[in-house]
């Protein structure tokens, strides 16, 4: 009996086999360890049968065709090729591969240019080249199943398979081997499985229609808003919002002994002004979620497990939001974050949530002050909340602003040459070596708030600034080794010029921007005013749920059946780039001096549409060498993106350099000459 015919008596045994030696294999490069895999599979090994299931599951279409080898190849590759993607992103960052990254399968190229650099890149098409290389010999050469495929038994076999399968998943998750909800999706990933995980962020996402879903109960819920005060008339305060980087109080670790309050200031403006804990939607990673709830006063628990909105819901259409409601009053809308424009896709997404403008790190003139790891240091961030709130003239201003130096993945050996504060009592050297680094990054943090209120505290206007932590920092911590017995909250303070009333009251991030309003006395916003009129009262989190389906996925009673919000045309940086004069410094190696406006250490020169080598001076300097300008050159000046692509996101206008030079040949006439 030949070897092929031996394997179609045992299929299905191989085929479970291979199912759990290749599982095996996707976690491995998930976890970039063998061991890891192995602790996995031993410790867990519930939810690694179930994860083997779901792929030996997944290949049961094999029976359904004549070329098994072929379609069991092609099942085996695309499931490791899922897991090689998977490992390459988690090697530069921290969120895993979900659902909504998928759209970037569309355009291979870009995905690997984006992770890997250009060695892997060529390792990346070697591999892919060899895959197509092993199906197209299968096609031509590949053995066939030879027998008589019987349909009408193999269908229905086929089908209970998967039946089955739903039935032990429902069971799983009645059993709690699994689960739905992902408050940290990194930490989902490990504890549940790549290949689960996976599917969920695949097809359980956005809000699930509510059974009482209707106009007539949208309307109900509206009209229990009825008690609200009108929205006060006069000037209204400027309100800035800080989202400071995995900030928290490390105080509250109870095996920590920290040699001095990493954050006296913080703690001091806890105590003067409105404050308390900050309910958030994730922990250790999850930044754009805690965003997402703070600024739309939306709730993350409704939405798919470990769903980023900013990656489904809000790269389709607009959403109700700060912005949108305060430009109803005549607020102009500000983003900052002193990181790449393009993190989290903000570049793309702030315009469907109503801002104006958009100051990233490539538009900073400071941004090149880096901790040691290369985050760009929080300090930067005071400069650009003033120039926001200067902007304006007879207009408040809402600034969001989102910080990043606290930003992991700390280091397990001593980074810092020099410290001011020392910890101890970590359970290994590592983990102890991590903690210093991070209470001394926050430690820096603290100083930048005390900063910026300082500033803020003789401003000619009114300001109402809320401070708060995104999320706890990714050091794996538990409930137990915390004071507070909750991992999913931060601190926050409300801190103002003009003499609001301190109020102390624990809030989740998508109840602030509604108490913040509330304090104001503003009363607008569909989202907002529930909040105001319904926090704490009965069924408050059913109907909360009932709304916001129906503002994003319903049939948008509250707004007549037609979404009122406009994609804005939202401006990078709060200031143009312009490029005014041009001057030779040397002419033995043809170095220029350029200058103009607004440049930032991203500002790089094009020469005739070819990017040129550029040096930052200062931001109405550069220089350029190596090449001698001619009259009808042309010269831009372009800010670059700092994510891998280097994309350019915004350039100042074309200019010939005849018109750019000092002394100018072509210079008209004056009325002076």
């Amino acid at each position: 009996m030949k070897w092929y015919d031996i394997c179609n008596r045992i299929s299905l045994l191989l085929h479970a086999l291979v199912s759990a030696a290749g599982y095996f294999l996707i976690e491995a490069i998930s976890r970039h360890s063998f061991t890891e895999a192995w602790d996995f599979m031993t410790g867990r090994p519930l939810v690694f049968a179930y994860n083997a299931a779901l792929i030996f599951t997944s290949s049961l279409i094999v029976y359904l065709f004549r070329r098994r080898c072929f379609i069991r190849v092609l099942l085996v590759m695309f499931w490791l090729l899922l897991g090689i993607i998977n490992g390459v992103i988690l090697a530069t960052r921290v969120t895993p591969f979900t659902g909504p990254d998928l759209h970037l399968l569309t355009d291979g190229m870009a995905l690997l240019e984006k992770y890997l650099p250009k060695w892997g890149v060529i390792v990346a098409l070697i591999v892919l080249g060899l895959f197509a290389l092993t199906l197209l010999a299968l096609i031509v050469k590949g053995p066939k199943f030879k027998g008589k495929l019987k349909y009408r038994w193999n269908i229905p076999l086929v089908l209970a398979g998967f039946v089955l399968f739903a039935g032990v998943t429902q069971l799983a998750l009645e059993k709690r081997v699994l689960s739905n909800y992902f408050g940290n999706i990194a930490f989902a990933y490990e504890d549940y499985g790549y290949p689960y995980c996976l599917g969920v962020t695949i097809f359980d996402t956005g809000i699930s229609c509510p059974r009482d879903y209707s106009e007539k109960e949208i309307k109900r819920i509206e009209k229990t808003e009825e008690n609200l005060p009108e929205t006060r008339e006069g000037e209204y305060p400027n309100i800035i919002f800080l989202q400071l980087e995995s900030f928290f109080d490390p105080e509250l670790v109870n095996y920590l002994e920290i040699s001095e309050d990493p954050i006296p200031n913080f703690r001091k403006l806890m105590k003067e002004y409105t404050s308390g804990y900050y309910k958030v939607p994730s922990v250790g990673a999850g930044t754009a979620n805690t965003e997402f709830e703070s600024i739309t006063g939306m709730s993350l628990r409704y939405f798919g497990p470990g769903e980023y909105p900013y990656k489904s819901i809000l790269k389709e259409t607009t959403c109700e939001s700060a912005p949108y409601v305060l430009g109803e009053l005549g607020y102009s809308s500000h983003a900052i974050h002193n990181n790449e424009a393009n993190f989290y896709g903000r570049r793309s997404i702030f315009p469907n949530l109503g801002f104006d403008t958009f100051t990233s790190a490539e538009y900073m003139p400071d941004e090149d002050d880096k901790n040691p790891l290369g985050w760009t240091r929080d300090r930067v961030l005071t400069d650009e909340i003033l120039k926001c709130l200067d902007s304006t003239e007879d207009q408040p201003d809402y600034v969001y602003t989102i910080s990043v130096q606290g930003h992991g993945a700390y280091p397990e050996e001593p980074e810092l040459e020099e410290h001011e504060i020392t910890v101890t009592g970590s359970p290994t050297a590592s983990k102890n070596n991590q903690w210093e680094y991070y209470v001394n990054q926050i430690h820096e943090m603290d100083n930048f708030v005390k900063e910026l209120t300082d500033r803020l505290e003789d401003y000619p206007e009114d300001v109402v600034l809320v401070m708060y932590g995104d999320h706890l920092p990714t050091m794996g911590l538990t409930v137990e080794d915390v004071d507070n017995k909750y991992l999913f909250q931060t601190q926050y303070v409300m801190w103002d010029n003009f003499g609001l009333e301190k109020k102390d009251v624990n809030l989740a991030a998508y109840q602030m921007a509604a108490e913040v309003l509330d304090r104001v006395g503003i009363h607008e916003g569909t989202v907002f005013r529930y909040h105001q009129a319904r926090r704490n009262t009965k069924n408050y989190q059913v109907d909360l749920e009932t709304l916001q389906y129906d503002l994003l996925y319903g049939e948008q009673h509250s707004y007549e059946g037609e979404n009122p919000f406009k994609r804005t045309k939202m401006r990078l940086g709060l200031y143009d780039v312009t490029l005014d004069g041009v001057s030779l410094v040397s002419a033995w190696d043809h170095t220029y001096r350029i200058t103009g406006t607004n440049f930032t250490p991203s500002s790089q020169v094009k020469l005739n549409g070819e990017w040129h080598d550029t040096i930052y001076v200062n931001p109405t300097t550069l220089m350029i060498s190596g090449t001698e300008l001619e009259d009808f050159d042309r010269l831009s000046v372009v800010q670059r993106s700092n994510s891998s692509t280097r994309k350019a996101l915004s350039k100042s206008y074309d200019r010939s350099c005849y018109m750019l030079f000092d002394e100018n040949k072509w210079k008209l006439p004056t009325e002076d000459n």
